[in-house]
């Protein structure tokens, strides 16, 4: 009866796509199993708060999914499409996100410590309050996305911003250059500069020289 109860908790709201579901429900009725969704649609499914460590869930569909407050610790997901997902309170440590969609995501709170970001589009994506210490960053699109508050150290901080993008709040270390684009073109700044650019929109930030 517990396992049942537990399986039912893993699970708030199935995907539409049968596979998908088949799939989702195999692995809550099996105690401390690996998430494969490798590939598979899940747009629109709830497992909030779902144990998901070390998943593979590369080219997943998760548009629109609620994962927040998952533990994606080291969780694969390389190429997956999170477009306006729920990842608030999330706890992504170590989680590989190469060229994921996280446009107009929700990553408010979550824990970003050592992900690896390269090639990601996280435009008009909500990181308010986030840690992103030792995380890599790598040609990653933050246009118009809002970083209020969140935490950096010794972060790779090769991104892609412009004057949308929010940073007030944001504090501590992170190392350049970003690509900043304006009405008079794309800038590439570094070290003081960038310090300056950050520093004039609320910001609180030592930018580091490598």
């Amino acid at each position: 009866m517990s396992g049942t109860r537990d399986a039912e908790n893993r699970i708030k709201v199935l995907p539409a796509d049968p596979e998908a579901a088949a799939v989702l429900k195999d692995w809550a009725a099996q105690e401390d199993a690996l998430l494969d969704v490798a590939g598979l649609d899940l747009t629109g499914a709830d497992i909030s708060g779902a144990d998901l460590a070390n998943g593979l869930l590369t080219e997943t569909v998760l548009r629109k999914a609620n994962l927040s407050g998952c533990d994606l610790y080291r969780a694969h997901l390389e190429s997956a499409v999170l477009a306006e997902a729920d990842l608030s309170g999330a706890g992504l440590v170590k989680a590989v996100l190469d060229e994921a969609s996280l446009t107009g995501a929700n990553l408010d709170g979550a824990d970003l410590g050592s992900a690896e970001l390269w090639g990601v589009d996280a435009s008009g994506a909500s990181l308010r309050e986030s840690r992103l210490h030792g995380a890599a960053l790598l040609e990653t699109k933050l246009y118009g996305a809002d970083l209020s508050h969140a935490t950096v150290q010794e972060t790779s901080f090769k991104v892609f911003l412009d004057d949308r993008s929010i940073v007030e709040g944001l504090t501590g270390t992170v190392f350049g250059p970003a690509r900043v684009a304006g009405a008079e073109g794309v800038r590439e700044l570094n070290g003081r500069d960038l310090e300056v650019w950050l520093n004039e929109r609320g910001a609180r930030v030592e930018v580091l020289t490598p």
